[in-house]
């Protein structure tokens, strides 16, 4: 969430390519091999011809063994590196690779059926697995397979690139080993029902299986697992074992983790099924300044933007600005907050915004995240977090830190989420992947539709921000994607003076609020279907919501609090 910022991004019919194709998962078939070569680079670019010279071999970062590729595109160049494979006929392949960048795609052509791709919008700074299938025609022996970067964005990296089936008679690297036993195994979750285990990604493997007293419950391509229907205030023993086509590897270290005894002296209240979110500024940037108390009674959740980083990798703190709100004190700030959770309301943290640059990338910060955030919570009284992150984020360890809170907080908590239009394009993107990781303590995600640009809606067209079918087609592919509808909600700007760009007026709001919910007053775009449980809209922010005489919660919130 921005106090006004604005956003370039490439055209969206660009990204139409993969951006929302269905991904296979499992692994390949024991009698599967790796038919391309030299796919951890350890060889340098033996096999590998990368365009205009753009590829390279790194030794940092890599995602296993020594070395990774790493290719930088430039002008005109989007730098794909390609290699072509020797296959069998009328066969499927699983094509998969790690990446760490932004915009980075994985494909093959030449397939003799349908070509295919995948893509992925950003991995927040960790490695990302890039996915998918393909079949062969019934004369094709060789296919081309390649990963490239995009336009105009930064340098990708590369690791660990695999195209598994049928042996095809081609050169192939020698056949896979068993993995190693997985380090690091720990718990690093727990709730009155479900420990969450993480542990450190062993090379070569393909999946891993978690073993919960000695049986195997849970299969996993990556860390980490989370293994739930546990009893409360319970011991449970765990190890964790890796597994490729040449088979299982030995288990990791046994790992204890104990469930919580459940329940919460204190809860907060309920989300109401249809709410209103509003952004609350702790800081005067020429909106209404306000008190919580001064919040309209509209708003059902409140986010008081921002958190501020730390020192400490992870870790968030809170200082009011007391002076910049008119000498508003900490004792009438977390008075107001208990009155609003008296009066039902849930105020909430959030963590992020334009200049946020809190970054979850390891177990250690996850922990400090969900630590500090609990801290807070207990301090000032807040009901949850909200996470703004808008500097990307790993889907991975951000899990962690979350059903960390989670078990620290109880099942009250209200965990909300904000990202971009561009996070929110792809299930394979960081911030998609983390509402999918947590959907079951998410409480809604309120993307923002605004200083956006143009994008693609779940149909497949292009849209441009500002108007009703921009709202509904993009909320379709959250709605499509994954998430209930109950965790999905409409974000746009209270006035033309909270953001740069992508204002609408409240009615065109009520009217998507209306297409999406009840199937009348759609745009050009009209769902094939009506989700009647929509969670709501959002605004930034409270403050230019007063600036403007509350016109837009006067407007926006009868209509939230009368969907069916």
């Amino acid at each position: 969430m921005n106090r006004i910022r604005s956003l370039a991004l490439l055209g969206a019919a660009t990204l139409t390519a993969g951006g929302l194709t269905a991904l296979a998962t499992g692994t390949a078939e024991a009698a599967d091999i790796n038919v391309a070569r030299n796919g951890g680079f350890e060889s340098g670019l033996v096999h590998w011809n990368c365009s205009s010279g753009s590829g390279a071999v790194v030794p940092s970062p890599v995602y296993a063994g020594a070395a990774a590729l790493r290719a930088a595109p430039a002008g005109q160049d989007n730098a794909q590196c390609s290699q072509t494979v020797t296959v069998k006929p009328n066969s499927t392949y699983t094509l998969s690779t790690q990446v760490q960048g932004s915009y980075v795609y994985l494909g093959a052509t030449g397939t003799g059926t349908q070509d295919v791709s995948t893509w992925t919008p950003g991995s927040g700074g960790g490695w990302q697995k890039l996915l998918t299938t393909f079949t062969t025609g019934p004369n094709t022996t060789q296919v081309t397979v390649w990963t490239h970067g995009w336009y105009g964005q930064p340098a990708y990296t590369v690791d660990e690139f695999s195209v598994f089936g049928p042996d095809g008679g081609g050169p192939t690297d020698p056949g896979p080993s068993l993995p190693g036993a997985p380090a690091g195994a720990a718990v690093s979750g727990q709730s009155a029902d479900a420990l969450t285990l993480s542990w450190n990604a062993v090379s070569g493997a393909a999946g891993y299986y978690v073993h919960q007293d000695g049986v195997r419950v849970q299969t996993v391509t990556a860390p980490p697992a989370r293994i739930t229907g546990l009893a409360a205030s319970t011991s449970y023993s765990f190890q964790v074992s890796a597994y490729n086509a040449a088979g299982e590897g030995p288990k990791s270290a046994p790992v204890t983790g104990t469930t919580t005894g459940g329940g919460n002296p204190n809860p907060n209240p309920a989300v109401p099924k249809h709410a209103l979110t509003g952004y609350w500024q702790n800081f005067n940037n020429g909106a209404t300044v306000q008190k919580i108390s001064d919040v309209p009674s509209q708003y059902d959740i409140i986010a008081v933007s921002f958190a501020d980083a730390t020192a400490t990798p992870g870790a968030i703190s809170f200082t009011l600005d007391s002076a910049g709100l008119g000498g508003y004190t900490v004792a009438q700030f977390k008075a107001d907050i208990a009155a609003k959770k008296a009066a039902g309301k849930s105020v909430v943290l959030s963590i992020g915004g334009e200049k946020g640059t809190i970054t979850v990338n390891d177990s250690a910060s996850a922990a400090n995240l969900a630590n500090s955030a609990y801290a807070l919570m207990q301090e000032y009284g807040f009901a949850g977090i909200d996470i703004d992150l808008e500097n990307g984020l790993d889907p991975t360890y951000m899990t962690q830190a979350l059903r960390a809170l989670s078990a620290k907080a109880g099942p009250s908590l209200v965990l909300t989420m904000a990202p971009q239009t561009i996070d929110m394009q792809s299930t394979q993107g960081g911030y998609f992947k983390t509402a999918l990781n947590v959907k079951d303590i998410l409480t809604v995600v309120n993307m923002q539709y605004y200083n956006s640009g143009s994008m693609n809606g779940c149909d497949g067209k292009v849209y441009s921000q500002g108007s009703v079918d921009f709202l509904t087609a993009l909320a379709c592919i959250q709605l499509e994607g994954g998430l209930d509808p109950s965790q999905v909600g409409i974000g746009v700007p209270a006035s033309p003076s909270g953001a740069g760009s992508g204002y609408v007026p409240p009615a065109v709001v009520n009217n998507a609020l209306d297409c999406l919910a009840r199937g009348v007053n759609c745009g050009s775009f009209k769902p094939a279907r009506t989700w009647p449980g929509l969670r709501g809209a959002m605004t930034w922010s409270t403050n230019w919501d007063a600036k403007a005489g509350n016109a837009w919660s006067n407007a926006v919130g009868p209509k939230v609090h009368s969907l069916p």
